[in-house]
């Protein structure tokens, strides 16, 4: 059996989940299915550990604040005829811990152990606390 590898993704600039999720439901960013991708330059070498139930974790304003379940990944020539990766995922976007994240490029892998875990869904009716919040929070072990 593969094990599960998760990939960290910054989502360069959304200020809220709420903005991701808008921006997720736009034409340009969904496949011919209907369902949100996401295209980069590389393709993942441990794609079938991504496939085995990982998920693409996003970074807000500098915090991880959700998830979502990679589906697969598709093969995408651009205008320039360079081949990329479309990260597809399911649509939904789990919320997670607040986790703060350190910008970098690209993607990076993220172990399932440190991955942030799911926040309960006992209050979906709860406003969200904005990422500032949230990370000063996170940084003084709070959340």
């Amino acid at each position: 059996m593969s094990k599960t590898i998760n990939l960290v993704k910054l989502s360069v600039g959304t200020e809220t989940v709420e903005n991701l999720a808008d921006w997720q439901v736009s034409p340009m960013t969904q496949t011919r299915d209907g369902l949100p991708r996401h295209i980069t330059r590389m393709w993942p070498k441990r794609g079938e550990e991504l496939l085995n139930g990982g998920s693409i974790y996003w970074v807000i304003k500098g915090v991880i604040l959700c998830r979502q379940r990679v589906l697969r990944l598709d093969e995408v020539t651009g205008a320039d005829g360079i081949r990329r990766c479309a990260i597809v995922s399911d649509p939904q976007l789990v919320p997670v811990a607040a986790t703060p994240k350190r910008a970098f490029q690209g993607w990076r892998y993220l172990q399932t152990t440190d991955a942030p875990p799911d926040l309960s869904q006992a209050r979906p009716h709860d406003d969200a606390l904005p990422p500032e919040l949230q990370a000063a929070l996170a940084n003084i072990g709070i959340l």
